[in-house]
């Protein structure tokens, strides 16, 4: 879909290059003359835009939705409406995986910890019942001791189950510095994003 900027752009082009009346060039391009003349009085969205193009190259698998929280963290306060259409004008989208998985983008090696509460990883671990029904067990483990902080077994485990049972280990053990865990959609919800940033948890 050619944007009414580049429709803009065009009629320019046109009526410079050929000499043509704003009219004529319009006609040429299929856009109305008030589109031609539109002059945008909004502000400046450069710095939204780069950090938006950042984020999303940081979180490949986040939406303009997830991004807009990170964005609202950082003091950018675009609404909805307006974060997505700058997604949309970015070319941005959510990158997903398809066959082999290969290493998207550079990769800084992971330090290894040197106290207890310096990383916490999580993970889910999956089982059946002999009935058949299946369960969820969300483990919780110390990288520098390697203690198991918890084992947490139901059959739904939502993000909010999952932030209150963090909280609950904070509470037990102490705040970690950073939180480590896959891209699974209960590590990478809302809740979980805001649960890390009202903690100050990497």
């Amino acid at each position: 879909m050619v944007t009414p900027v580049a429709k803009r752009q065009a009629v320019r082009h046109i009526r410079e290059a050929l000499a043509l009346s704003e009219r004529r060039a319009c006609a040429l391009v299929g856009v109305a003359r008030r589109v031609a003349r539109y002059v945008s009085t909004g502000a400046d969205n450069a710095a939204l835009c780069q950090r938006l193009r950042e984020l999303a190259d940081q979180r490949r698998r986040f939406g303009y939705r997830r991004l807009g929280y990170l964005l609202a963290r950082e003091a950018f306060s675009p609404n909805h409406k307006k974060l997505f259409r700058l997604y949309q004008e970015e070319g941005l989208k959510v990158r997903h995986r398809s066959g082999r998985k290969r290493a998207l983008g550079t990769r800084s090696p992971m330090t290894i910890p040197q106290e207890p509460r310096q990383r916490w990883s999580l993970n889910f671990v999956s089982d059946a019942l002999i009935c058949g029904r299946r369960f969820r067990i969300l483990a919780v483990i110390d990288d520098f001791s390697r203690k198991n902080l918890a084992l947490v077994a139901d059959t739904s485990l939502s993000d909010g189950r999952v932030a209150r049972e963090l909280t609950a280990l904070v509470e037990r053990y102490g705040k970690p510095l950073m939180i480590v865990s896959d891209n699974g959609t209960e590590f990478t919800s809302h809740a979980i994003l805001k649960w890390a940033d009202e903690m100050k948890v990497e």
